[in-house]
């Protein structure tokens, strides 16, 4: 197998693409004329929302990813109410939790109105699916918990780790939105998405 095909396959496995197909459709689903997305990856999700948005830019601390924008999400150089929506999947958790509020509060301040919003949701994952002919599809998932303590790694902390409960997390998230929309996608338990509302 050659690097590039190994390198393809250890970052965007099957999983991360269902994410990626959740986060470009709850951006779709708000309609935004512009966007703004936190953390450019490898890009892919950015050049398919590029087809369907007007202004699609992208936000990143790495030079190297090529963003429209340098700079670091707990202080973001961008005037107020910036951006239609803004797609921050998988970032805040690189960064110390101490500094968590102070990102949402500076997300917040650069939208208009909405964010979408995912997060690494630690704990083994229970699924079930169940599927005949012609009835819909039963899908069940739910997590055990499991509440060890988090070792650092390229994630400062994760949802379901000791001390970072989901509540505890929604207890922050509503200081500065209104969660319109909540999910762990069935074929990704290790994602967590909300779909936010700027509170007033």
């Amino acid at each position: 197998m050659n690097n590039i095909n190994y390198s393809f396959k250890k970052y965007v496995y099957p999983e991360r693409w269902v994410s990626y197909w959740h986060q470009i459709d709850e951006v779709l689903k708000l309609t935004p004329k512009n966007l703004l997305i936190i953390g450019s990856g490898d890009a892919m999700v950015g050049e398919v929302l590029k087809k369907y948005i007007k202004q699609v830019k992208t936000f990143d601390i790495e030079s190297e990813l090529e963003p429209n924008i340098i700079g670091s999400v707990d202080d973001i150089a961008l005037p107020n109410n910036s951006f239609d929506v803004v797609l921050c999947c998988e970032v805040l958790e690189h960064l110390p939790f101490e500094k968590f509020e102070k990102c949402l509060k500076e997300i917040k301040r650069i939208a208009k109105k909405d964010v979408v919003l995912s997060l690494p949701h630690f704990g083994p994952p229970i699924k079930f699916s169940f599927k005949i002919p012609f009835i819909k599809e039963i899908k069940i998932a739910f997590k055990v918990p499991y509440f060890i303590k988090h070792k650092p790694n390229e994630h400062c902390w994760e949802i379901g780790k000791r001390g970072y409960s989901s509540r505890k997390i929604r207890q922050v998230i509503k200081k500065y939105f209104r969660i319109k929309k909540e999910f762990i996608p069935f074929e990704n338990q290790y994602h967590h998405f909300y779909v936010l509302e700027k509170n007033v």
